[in-house]
């Protein structure tokens, strides 16, 4: 007797995947980043976290309608191409029966058998056949607008919550040199569990993550360091 393995696919994680880890990568160091040049500018603690305050709602909003407008042009793209296909299958059905078929024909089955293949799949579902083989749309990739610019505003919201309670909680004369270290490790453990999350290796994403972050806070404090001067 065999036993069924069970087997983890990631692909379906994609679209709600992306937008939190941008979404929280994005809320740590844009806020992050806005406090460290603030701070730099000599600017005392109750502005600072105004400022941070101000950046975390208006960052959160920002990604979700960028987000949700993002994804709904993707979605719309998607419906019109399902419209062209139910119409095309309504007028032309024997022909949209051989352009099935020769779809299976390229990807190595014999033509009498894709011939068969494409008979089955339409008599169950034409539809859907024509979507996932024809257009590479499939239930679980499908645009979902509400539900990225959701998972964008919280995890911004989330990670940008993070260097305001450093900020809150740190003295004033060590505020740079915690929220920049703090977020830091925050960003690479994100960064890391994200690509374990996508099947990539953990340090690379863990790194890239880091570098990037690094260079747009240190740019920011030396802005702000100049401001202030």
């Amino acid at each position: 007797m065999t036993r069924h393995h069970g087997e983890i696919h990631r692909s379906g994680r994609a679209g709600w995947l992306r937008a939190a880890v941008l979404g929280a990568n994005d809320g740590i160091v844009s806020t992050a980043s806005l406090i460290v040049g603030v701070a730099s500018a000599g600017a005392g603690r109750h502005e600072i976290l105004l400022a941070g305050v101000a950046g975390l709602v208006g960052g959160a909003l920002s990604m979700a309608a960028g987000e949700y407008v993002s994804v709904s042009s993707q979605a719309d793209a998607e419906k019109a191409d399902l419209a062209l296909e139910r119409h095309e299958l309504t007028q032309y059905p024997d022909g949209e029966l051989r352009e099935l078929a020769g779809i299976y024909v390229k990807r190595g089955l014999q033509p009498a058998l894709a011939r068969q293949v494409a008979e089955q799949l339409t008599a169950h579902d034409a539809l859907a056949a024509h979507a996932r083989d024809e257009l590479g749309i499939t239930h679980e990739l499908r645009a979902r607008p509400l539900e990225a610019a959701a998972a964008s505003a919280a995890a911004f919201a989330t990670g940008a919550a993070l260097p305001l309670v450093i900020t809150q909680l740190a003295p004033p004369s060590l505020l740079n040199a915690l929220v920049i270290p703090l977020s830091l490790v925050c960003l690479t453990l994100l960064g890391a569990a994200a690509a374990r999350a996508g099947g990539a290796p953990a340090v690379r994403g863990a790194l890239r993550v880091a570098m990037w972050s690094a260079l747009a806070m240190l740019a920011t404090a030396l802005i702000g360091r100049m401001i202030g001067a």
